[in-house]
């Protein structure tokens, strides 16, 4: 019966079952899955030489807001925080690790890095601060699909209503040519660190009158985001091995007129919000503060926020290993894949430099509670 149904679909698309059909569109891929393949602590990388006691700091962080993990957390708070032996015993008695796999590709994929930036800013505007730093627009309409189909929980559509017809936000560049109906939280004289401010997702702007204010991702304009470097790399602007945060900065400030046709190249627009100021770090999208070194973005189809996730990785244009116990707290619009995350170097510009260098291949284990089933492919 199914084999008629298929024919028929076919037949009725005008298209020969073997024959090349010009008129069809073509196939799209399939949705990338994930294999979780048991692993052992003896086998992951560097695991005897790991120290683990800021490891379990961070994890316990996110306790509050990871139901996951719960009863696990509930014994982590019992381990002496500077233990390093209760740590580990900690880890090995109630994780059992999974090797990440991705259905495109190897078992290692792509580890980057990010920061807190600090821009300079102003709560009003002029002359030279004439970049605005928005908050969520008043037309900005999110649909949440998880309510009509399951499937697509993770999934929210933005735009904006055309009369009774709900069409796509304003891109990147229309955005900054015409504006968006939102509140003006800071205005920067710098179109760039707002772009990378945007890539980030948080940030601290430093007003002339000395204070400093901590903003955060509020929202996002629906679009999705395509990288800077590759659309450099594509014209001939930059070589692959050279998309650095630090060289795009350069290659902007030698091509003015060169620059806003490269920034609308990434149609994604962020929105944010003000925070109150706090020690500990920006707050992830798991709503907790980050701790520099030891938070992970991470693709949340794969990787449920608030898990630990053992990282083997190299440091920056190095060979040298980086191997580390990391908290799944954040995500973001370019973590997209299972085997795909972002590393978290802190805040202001020694951490940007770091993170701007940072493109390495890694591995990654998720840690799962010991006597759960175990994690489903999506």
């Amino acid at each position: 019966m199914r084999s008629a149904f298929l024919a028929l679909i076919v037949l009725t698309a005008g298209c020969a079952p073997l024959a090349p059909c010009p008129k069809c569109p073509p196939s799209k891929p399939a949705p990338e899955t994930a294999q979780y393949l048991e692993f052992t602590f003896d086998g992951l990388p560097g695991w005897p030489s790991a120290g683990l006691e800021r490891s379990l700091r961070t994890f316990l962080a996110g306790c509050p807001r990871s139901g996951t993990f719960s009863q696990v957390c509930a014994r982590a708070a019992s381990v002496p925080p500077d233990d390093a032996s209760a740590a580990r015993v900690f880890f090995e008695t109630n994780f059992v690790p999974y090797a990440l796999v991705s259905s495109d590709g190897p078992d290692s994929g792509l580890i980057t890095g990010y920061y807190e930036p600090i821009i300079d800013g102003s709560r009003s505007q002029s002359a030279e601060k004439r970049y605005p730093i928005f908050g969520v627009p008043e037309d900005l309409i999110v649909v949440d699909l998880a309510a009509t189909n399951p499937d697509v929980r993770n999934m929210r559509l933005r735009g904006r209503l055309d009369g009774r017809r709900l069409v796509p936000y304003l891109s990147r560049g229309e955005i900054d040519a015409r504006g968006v109906p939102a509140q003006v939280i800071a205005w920067t004289s710098d179109a760039v660190d707002l772009f990378f401010l945007h890539i980030q997702g948080s940030g601290q702007v430093q007003l002339e009158s000395g204070e400093r204010i901590r903003i955060g991702f509020a929202d996002q304009n629906g679009h999705p985001y395509k990288s800077l470097g590759r659309y450099l790399v594509d014209r001939g602007e930059l070589p692959l091995e050279q998309t650095s945060m630090q060289n795009i900065k350069a290659w902007a400030a030698a091509n003015p007129a060169k620059l806003q046709e490269a920034l609308n190249s990434n149609p994604s627009y962020v929105f944010f919000r003000e925070l109150p100021p706090a020690a500990d770090g920006p707050p992830g999208a798991l709503g907790v503060p980050l701790t520099a070194e030891y938070s992970l973005a991470v693709d949340r189809r794969f990787v449920p926020l608030g898990a630990p996730v053992y990282l083997a990785t190299t440091h920056p244009v190095t060979e040298q290993k980086l191997e580390r116990m990391m908290a799944a707290q954040d995500t973001g619009g370019a973590i997209r894949g299972a085997v795909r995350a972002d590393f978290y170097f802190g805040t202001g510009a020694e951490a940007g430099i770091v993170a701007g260098r940072m493109r390495q291949q890694g591995r990654l284990w998720l840690m799962w509670p010991r006597g759960a089933p175990p994690p489903r492919p999506d």
